[in-house]
C-alpha cells in the first residue's frame, strides 16, 4: 500500500524468547512484512475465517497450520493466494545468529561464523558444541543477574574444550582468535554492569526490521512499517531504527505500533511469520514438509540469517536463472543483486552494534 508516496509495509513476528536464543522454545526467529491495501487485506482475512470456520475471535498460524486445514494453508501461500508477490519472511537460525554475534563482538567481526558453525557438533561432539552455545548466549545476553560464576570464564573455558577437539581449518584459526579474546569479553561485561544496552546483541527483533525495511525500499519511495506492539519497539529504539535505516541508505518514514486485532494486514503478517517459523524449524531439524516449504520459498528473504545449508538448500530463495535474485514490492518484482544470506546479513548487522546504550548510562 503507497500513501502519499509512502509504502506502508504491515509487519509481525513469531518465534520470540527473549534473550533465551540456545534453550527457548522454538529454534528459529520469523519476522513477515505484507504490502497489501487494509481492505484487501480484510477480503483475505475473511476468507481464511470462511474457509476454516472457527469459533475462535482471532485466528493465528496455529489454525492454518493444523492438519485438517491445510488446504487452506497451501491456498494461502500458493501463487493464486492472496500473499504471493505481496509478502515476504525474514528468517533467523538462532544457533548462528549467537555465533555470529558472539564473533562480531569478541573479534570485531564475524567473518567466521560459518567456518565455526560448520564444524558444530560434527567437530566437536554434541555435548562440547552445546556448552560452547550455551556460554557464548550467557556471555552475550543483557540480563546482569548475579552470576554464581564469570560468564567470561565459562566461555573461555568452552572455548579451550572445543580446541582440544579435532578442529578443521578455519574453524580452528577462528577457536585461536577467541582464546584470547578475554580482553574485549571483560570489558562487554563490563558495559553490561554498568547500565542495560540500548539494542541487546541478542535480540533478533531489530535486526530484522531493518533488514525489512531494505528490502521493501525503492528509490524516491519511503518505506512506513506498520508493526505489531511489541515491548522491544521503545520510543528510544524505534528512533534508532529511524538513525541508522538513514545512514544505511533506507528512507524508513516511521513505524507505528497497533494490536493486531485492529489491522488484518498485521493479521496476515503473523500467520506468516507464524507459518514461516514452523515450516523454517521443521526443515532445519530434518523433517520439513516438501510440499510446503517449496510454497514458502518465494516469501523467504535471502538476506536472512541462516547457517544450515541443508535446508537453506531447501528453504532459500530459487535462482531466475539470470544470477539475481527477486524480491516483491508494491505488487512488482524488483531485482536485486544475488548473494550469499549471511554475506548481505554482514552488512545489515554491521548496522547493529553489540554495544549501543541507552541514553544516560554511564560507560565504565
Amino acid at each position: 500500500m503507497v500513501r502519499d508516496g509512502v509504502r506502508e509495509v504491515a509487519c509481525d513476528e513469531s518465534g520470540s524468547d527473549g534473550e533465551n536464543l540456545t534453550d527457548g522454545n522454538t529454534d528459529v526467529f520469523a519476522h513477515a512484512s505484507v504490502l497489501l491495501p487494509v481492505e484487501s487485506a480484510a477480503g483475505c482475512v475473511r476468507e481464511i475465517r470462511n474457509r476454516i470456520r472457527s469459533p475462535a475471535e482471532e485466528y493465528k498460524a496455529g489454525h492454518l497450520l493444523r492438519e485438517k486445514h491445510r488446504a487452506v494453508l497451501e491456498w494461502v501461500l500458493s501463487p493464486a493466494g492472496p500473499l504471493h508477490g505481496h509478502a515476504r519472511v525474514d528468517l533467523t537460525e538462532k544457533v548462528f545468529f549467537v555465533v555470529d554475534r558472539a564473533l562480531d563482538l569478541l573479534l570485531g567481526d564475524a567473518a567466521g561464523a560459518d567456518a565455526l558453525y560448520g564444524a558444530g557438533r560434527e567437530a566437536f561432539g554434541a555435548d562440547g558444541w552445546r556448552r560452547f552455545l550455551r556460554a557464548a548466549n550467557r556471555l552475550l545476553r543483557a540480563r546482569s543477574d548475579a552470576e554464581p560464576v564469570d560468564p567470561v570464564d565459562v566461555f573461555l573455558a568452552a572455548v579451550e574444550e572445543l580446541r582440544r577437539a579435532e578442529v578443521p581449518e578455519p574453524a580452528a584459526a577462528v577457536l585461536e582468535r577467541l582464546a584470547g579474546s578475554r580482553g574485549r569479553a571483560e570489558a562487554y561485561r563490563a558495559r553490561i554492569a554498568a547500565g542495560p544496552p540500548l539494542i541487546p546483541a541478542l535480540n533478533p527483533l531489530l535486526p530484522a526490521i531493518l533488514r525489512t525495511a531494505a528490502l521493501w525500499s525503492a528509490p524516491r519511495t519511503a518505506v512506513r512499517l506498520v508493526h505489531d506492539r511489541q515491548n522491544m519497539l521503545t520510543p528510544d529504539r524505534v528512533d534508532w531504527l529511524l538513525r541508522t535505516a538513514r545512514q544505511r541508505g533506507v528512507t524508513l518514514d516511521g513505524v507505528e505500533l497497533v494490536h493486531s486485532r485492529l489491522d488484518p494486514r498485521v493479521q496476515l503478517a503473523d500467520f506468516l511469520a507464524g507459518v514461516a517459523r514452523k515450516l523454517a524449524s521443521d526443515e532445519l531439524n530434518g523433517y520439513g514438509d516438501p510440499v510446503l516449504t517449496t510454497l514458502l520459498r518465494p516469501y523467504v528473504g535471502a538476506a536472512s540469517v541462516w547457517g544450515d545449508t541443508p535446508s537453506w538448500a531447501r528453504l532459500g530463495p530459487i535462482p531466475d536463472g539470470s544470477g539475481r535474485e527477486t524480491r516483491a514490492g508494491s505488487g512488482a518484482r524488483l531485482p536485486v543483486e544475488r548473494a550469499r544470506p549471511k554475506e548481505i546479513i554482514r552488512a545489515l548487522n554491521a548496522a547493529v552494534p553489540c554495544d549501543v546504550w541507552k541514553k544516560g548510562a554511564q560507560r565504565p
